[in-house]
């Protein structure tokens, strides 16, 4: 009985971190001074993109209302939805640039 207990623990941990390995994120900089206004406005105005759903903006933790990163979940992407997104993005000024994270590239 522990036995099975052991192999289904083992097999929930297999599980979550096979879901973590097969997240992917897009990491959107925001120049300096971005307020949290502006950083919603550039998140909504991108969020027509398929397969790329916006998971948080990190605020900037030295300047209160301004904002330092959004970051998006695009392990549902295609290569054309990467595309639209970053188009999307670097029409904005208030965008510095974007980075992609895997897993393990922490």
């Amino acid at each position: 009985m522990a036995l099975a207990a052991s192999g289904v623990l083992l097999l929930a941990g297999c599980a979550k971190m096979n879901a973590a390995l097969g997240q992917q994120w897009l990491v959107v900089q925001f120049n300096s001074g971005t307020t949290t206004t502006t950083a919603r406005h550039v998140t909504a105005a991108c969020s027509h993109v398929p397969g790329v759903t916006l998971k948080g903006i990190t605020p900037d933790a030295a300047q209160k209302g301004m904002v330092e990163s959004a970051r998006y979940n695009t392990a549902e992407a295609s290569d054309s939805d990467m595309a639209r997104i970053q188009e999307c993005l670097g029409k904005f000024p208030s965008v510095l640039g974007v980075t992609l994270d895997e897993p393990g590239d922490y």
